[in-house]
């Protein structure tokens, strides 16, 4: 049996595909599982912002991955592999269907790959390089991965506050390597047989969309879940999420134009992934958009299964 992966940019209707693409995989008589391959959804406080699936459609379609975690702990992808890769494996293992639903790039590959994965810093090493951000600058700290590592001080900007501080993390940890081969994220070799299906839209149409999923989120709640999230000492982790830091200063403005940007780098990203299927959603319903994807999967049963005619 395959695995799914649906993977577009946020506010196209991925889960809205995935909900109508298992209700078409029961009728056939299987029992698939929806796999949150979102950075943010791993957390309980942060439904409405990270777009966790709705109440009605997690009684349609089982989803796993979300809300695991207190808002103050942080994670990474490493983490978020291992947890991955095992419900990945159990599911097929128990002849149920896995369906990945992501718009995160990296936790999608790390679902779906064996990447090297750089490990998390040690205890009390973040803090205590933010600690000496917030004391000497950003320029001592670039001066000091400039000394180490100076292949890694090349690639940052002297004022990157966040990249210098994880660099120095994992040199600390001795899990900062130059980059001498070609990067894993791109690579064709999936762990399971899985079909990739990436949905896109009309550009303008998906700006639309965005807006009117941000003003949904805010007339949810969206703007006091950050404000309780931020008051309960969300991790850093946590506050990565999109339109964290917009909300919390009140400018839904910021937020959507914020949003519109993440988008374009999620469709960078499905350019760059081997062997996706694109889709183009615009003016298409989900269950007509299941049914493609439904067709490809099972276009690529058959073909597995089709007799190899012996070689001349």
């Amino acid at each position: 049996m395959e695995a799914i992966a649906i993977f577009g940019p946020t506010g196209v209707g991925k889960t809205e595909v995935a909900v109508a693409l298992a209700a078409r995989l029961r009728a056939a008589g299987e029992d698939p599982v929806a796999i949150s391959a979102d950075a943010i959804q791993v957390y309980r406080g942060l439904e409405t912002l990270s777009g966790v699936a709705s109440p009605e459609q997690r009684r349609t379609l089982e989803h796993r991955l979300t809300g695991i975690l207190e808002l103050s702990e942080t994670f990474s992808a490493g983490r978020y592999a291992q947890l991955a890769h095992a419900e990945i494996d159990a599911l097929l293992q128990q002849e149920r269907r896995p369906i990945v639903i992501g718009g995160t790039g990296l936790y999608l590959r790390a679902a779906l790959t064996d990447l090297d994965l750089n490990p998390p810093p040690e205890p009390g090493a973040r803090e205590r390089r933010v600690s000496q951000l917030q004391a000497e600058g950003p320029g001592a700290l670039h001066a000091e991965l400039a000394s180490r590592a100076p292949w890694a001080a090349a690639e940052i900007d002297p004022g990157d506050r966040q990249r210098l501080v994880r660099a120095l993390e994992l040199l600390d940890g001795g899990a900062l390597r130059p980059r001498e081969a070609p990067s894993q994220l791109w690579t064709a070799q999936m762990r399971r047989a899985t079909v990739l299906a990436g949905l896109t839209m009309d550009r303008q149409a998906l700006y639309a969309r965005i807006d009117a999923r941000v003003d949904e989120m805010v007339a949810a709640g969206a703007s006091e879940e950050v404000a309780n999230a931020a008051a309960a000492a969300a991790s850093h982790t946590a506050r990565k999420a999109l339109g964290f830091a917009e909300l919390l200063a009140g400018d839904v403005d910021a937020m959507k134009q914020r949003t519109r940007n993440y988008a374009k780098r999620q469709l960078t990203w499905m350019r760059k992934l081997a062997g996706i299927h694109v889709l183009d959603v615009t003016g298409r319903d989900a269950d007509e958009v299941a049914a493609e994807i439904e067709g490809m999967l099972r276009g690529r049963t058959a073909e597995s299964r089709a007799p190899k005619l012996p070689a001349a």
